[in-house]
């Protein structure tokens, strides 16, 4: 408990003293807000389907089996009564100072926007937008839980895809340049509730360049032996401690 402490007590610090800090996070970031992990022990991968969910949350198998796949997404990855944690609070928070320039997630929840930050990059998506893929209107997240299997638009009667990134699916060309941006002019890059087993997203890190590299997550990251500083703890617990 004192090297945590003194670890913390490092964090501080180097928050204090930088203003161009970006963050990158992962599913661990939501967790303590009730989300569950894929990758954790009692993540959904450890789970038991009639397929695994990579095979579910696949582009194959959307287009194959829409109606399991809908089955599946409204099950397991919609949690609309999640509520930002201490982590995406202190993280708004710091971007009202001026010190995070950006935060740049892997997770499709939209807690870091319900927290209140505003340069929110997200590289997978978010269960938060819908589209007709005939005609493209927009529907929300109240709309696919209130629907029956495939959900259909109202105007062309098209069928609805989330605006989520699946597995086969390229990540969105804009949002990775920017991403890259961010990360390559940033002072402090702070990593944070990710495995980094995610690629291309956890290729991105790559183009760090700046002081200080801080990892903060419950299990151990490659990344780890590059750390300026590590902390092996939850996420939400240590930013609130700041």
């Amino acid at each position: 408990m004192e090297n945590q402490d003194k670890a913390i007590g490092e964090f501080r610090e180097i928050v204090d003293k930088y203003n161009n800090i970006v963050f990158f996070g992962g599913a661990g970031v939501s967790t303590e807000s009730g989300i569950p992990d894929f990758r954790s022990v009692d993540g959904l991968y450890n789970q038991q389907y009639d397929y695994p969910p990579e095979t579910i949350l696949s582009h194959t198998f959307y287009r194959r089996n829409p109606e399991e796949f809908y089955r599946f997404y409204r099950n397991k990855m919609l949690f609309t009564d999640a509520k930002p944690n201490a982590a995406h609070l202190k993280l708004a928070a710091l971007e009202r100072k001026g010190k995070v320039r950006a935060v740049i997630t892997q997770n499709i929840d939209g807690l870091h926007q319900a927290a209140g930050s505003k340069v929110v990059l997200e590289l997978h998506g978010s269960v938060l937008r819908n589209y007709c893929e005939n005609c493209g209107e927009f529907y929300d997240i109240n709309y696919i839980l209130a629907s029956h299997g495939v959900p259909r638009c109202e105007k062309c009667g098209g069928p609805i895809k989330p605006d989520v990134v699946l597995y086969e699916e390229g990540l969105d060309q804009k949002t990775i340049n920017d991403a890259v941006r961010y990360i390559r002019e940033a002072e402090v890059l702070i990593i944070g509730g990710t495995s980094l087993a995610v690629y291309p997203a956890a290729g991105l890190i790559d183009y760090f360049q700046g002081e200080k590299l801080v990892v903060i997550n419950k299990a151990s990251t490659p990344r780890d032996s590059y750390a300026d500083l590590l902390i092996q703890a939850p996420i939400g617990q240590v930013f609130s401690q700041l």
